[in-house]
């Protein structure tokens, strides 16, 4: 089945206010931007976003936080983003911070039809004993608060019940990927991709390179093509228009 998708706005033509969306990235590596871009260019709306952070530098998501385009945030890291945190404080978003780890395994989960599972991440603190605040009333209080969690000991040790994540639709991107749909991302941009995808009812990919169908060996195969339900191909420019967070310089 051919997966290409012409253009990026046509990709994300579907996308409605109120859609839920995981994203992959982590700070600028293997960020969507195209497909997002689109998705500001629709003027979508309203969205709850589950990705590990939330942008950086104007870019990513940080565009759609910017507009308002945002409503909620599932994710581990405010990091930098000094909208994000203006944003949240002031009631205007509203945030769960989960433990990295977990999100990364709530995705997979929710891509491999385990609805929950049992982790030791965050026993013993307001992850699992609820009280963190999702949403403040913009005069410092908090409006809403994460309820408790189900906690039960097994060999001795307490561990916490979270329960898997599935999106409406995902957005990622790859290195290279073929017109099936199967992914090669490039060292440390297949992050929270994969996971991502696989957490997507719909998933759109965003290739830097697109080959045809057997040119990518099985074996090299990061994300097999079954989670992934429309590809486009990024033109040379978009493919090279990446930035960097931190330069460091050495004598």
């Amino acid at each position: 089945m051919d997966k290409v998708v012409a253009t990026a706005l046509e990709a994300v033509a579907d996308v409605p206010d109120g859609a839920s969306l995981a994203v992959g990235g982590f700070g600028l590596a293997g960020v969507p931007n195209v497909l997002i871009k689109a998705l500001y260019e629709r003027a979508v709306s309203d969205l709850s976003v589950v990705s590990n952070n939330c942008g950086a530098m104007d870019s990513g998501l940080a565009v759609l936080l910017a507009a308002g385009r945002i409503a909620r945030v599932t994710g581990s890291y405010i990091g930098g983003n000094k909208e994000f945190a203006r944003q949240y404080l002031a009631g205007e978003l509203e945030v769960e911070l989960i433990p990295q780890g977990t999100l990364a395994e709530r995705l997979r989960a929710g891509g491999t039809g385990i609805p929950a599972f049992y982790t030791p991440a965050g026993v013993g603190t307001q992850v699992a004993e609820g009280g963190l605040p999702w949403r403040y009333d913009g005069s410092g209080g908090v409006a809403l608060a994460s309820p408790p969690k189900e906690v039960r000991e097994f060999d001795g040790t307490e561990y916490v019940l979270e329960h898997a994540i599935r999106t409406d639709f995902a957005l990622v991107r790859a290195a290279r990927g073929d017109r099936h749909g199967n992914l090669v991302f490039n060292k440390a941009t297949r992050n929270f991709n994969p996971l991502a995808a696989m957490a997507g009812r719909i998933t759109v990919a965003e290739v830097e390179e697109l080959v045809e169908p057997g040119e990518i060996d099985p074996d090299a195969v990061h994300l097999p093509g079954i989670f992934v339900q429309r590809v486009i191909a990024l033109t040379p420019e978009q493919a090279a228009d990446k930035l960097v967070e931190q330069r460091t310089v050495s004598n």
